[in-house]
């Protein structure tokens, strides 16, 4: 019997013990709206190579909120053909998802954006709010905006937001999300990492044709080589090596 090219919709696939949801961006949006609706919180995770490799503390979290995580990525697909013969539903990312979201909502929904330097993080929320029509309640950037808890999470709950937008990238964003969020009064909380510099025009998406043949990390590594070289080449394989060892 031939091996299934695709997972089934919903349907985990363990990635070096990570549970990493098979599913389309339609049914996640559905997802997750409904946990807004109901007040309930949940996390969501864009899972790429380097997440599995940098995020191997959210194993031993603990569950105090409901998480999801989904792929982000070539190299994720890779994975799930060398460990289940199979690969995920549709391929997600929180740069085109985000959108999508507020777009499948039908309405604004109360959005709270954390992160990126100040300049940048008062464009992503003029785009938030005049391009894709969302009611932003409140800010904060990653610096000086974060450096008292106590404070800004008297502010996350004074402004009640259904979303909080965290950009700072990983493992930054993932940590800050499962210390913080259990004693937050909003619902939805996404690791975005850099969602804000794209809104605000700091870095520019790769053209289409990357995108369509998912190599757009190979733009990203032309645009920022001393970066993210590491990030492409010792942790890729760091990365496999932990797929294979944990199959």
């Amino acid at each position: 019997m031939r091996p299934e090219t695709r997972g089934d919709i919903d349907d985990a696939l363990v990635i070096s013990r990570f549970d990493v949801l098979s599913t389309t961006p339609d049914r996640l949006a559905g997802r997750l709206l409904e946990a807004v609706d109901e007040r309930r919180r949940v996390a969501l995770f864009f899972a790429n190579t380097n997440f599995v490799v940098q995020c191997r503390f959210l194993l031993e979290a603990p569950g105090e909120v409901e998480t999801v995580i989904v792929n982000d990525g070539l190299g994720m697909d890779v994975a799930a053909m060398l460990v289940h013969r199979r690969r995920f539903a549709h391929n997600l990312n929180g740069t085109d998802f985000t959108p999508f979201l507020f777009e499948r909502a039908g309405r604004p929904l109360r959005v709270f954006l954390l992160g990126a330097r100040p300049e940048i993080l008062e464009r992503a929320v003029e785009h938030a709010r005049t391009t894709l029509g969302q009611n932003v309640v409140g800010s904060s950037d990653g610096f000086e905006g974060a450096a008292d808890s106590a404070a800004l999470g008297r502010r996350i709950n004074a402004a009640r937001p259904d979303v909080v937008l965290v950009a700072m990238g990983n493992p930054l964003q993932e940590r800050w999300i499962v210390e913080h969020a259990p004693h937050l009064d909003a619902s939805l909380f996404i690791g975005v990492g850099a969602l804000f510099d794209f809104w605000a025009g700091g870095k520019s998406r790769a053209p289409d044709a990357f995108r369509r043949l998912r190599i757009e990390w190979l733009y990203r590594l032309g645009l920022e080589p001393r970066r993210l070289a590491r990030r492409y080449t010792i942790d890729i394989a760091v990365f496999l090596r932990q797929c294979l060892r944990d199959r």
